[in-house]
Formats: structure tokens, sequence, C-alpha cells
């Protein structure tokens, strides 16, 4: 395998591993406002904190992707 295969697969490897950890942890998320809302709990300030951190963690896994994508065609080019 090459050297340039190597380095595209564990840039690979790791905008999955992004994905995977920033779907999971707003999965996660979305579970405990949903039991707090189950539970009648009273919206405290955690909750409105997760709800800023899904877009959050959604927009950095984003650009990271596009920084991926973008590396990967200027150096086809």
């Amino acid at each position: 395998m090459t050297k340039k295969k190597i380095l595209f697969f564990s840039q690979l490897v790791s905008l999955a591993g992004i994905w995977v950890f920033v779907l999971g942890i707003s999965v996660w998320i979305l579970h405990l406002i949903r039991m707090a809302n189950k539970l009648h709990d009273a919206p405290t300030a955690s909750v409105s904190i997760s709800l800023v951190a899904i877009p959050v963690f959604l927009t950095g896994a984003s650009v990271l992707t596009y920084v991926f994508v973008g590396i990967q065609r200027g150096g086809k080019e």
C-alpha cells in the first residue's frame, strides 16, 4: 500500500469516527431531554446548553468534512 493510500484511509477513518461521535452525542442529548420531559423535570440551563451543543457539534463535523473533501480535491489537481 502506498503512503498516499494509507494517509487517505487514516483520514477517512478519522472522519467516520468524528461523525459517529457527533451523532452519538446528539442522540444521547436528545434522549436525556426526552427523559427529562417524560419525568416532568423543570427545564434548566443544562437543557438549554444541550440544545445549543447539538448544532455546534454538527457544525464542527461539517467543517471537518468540508476540509477533508477540499484536501482530496486539491490533491487530485
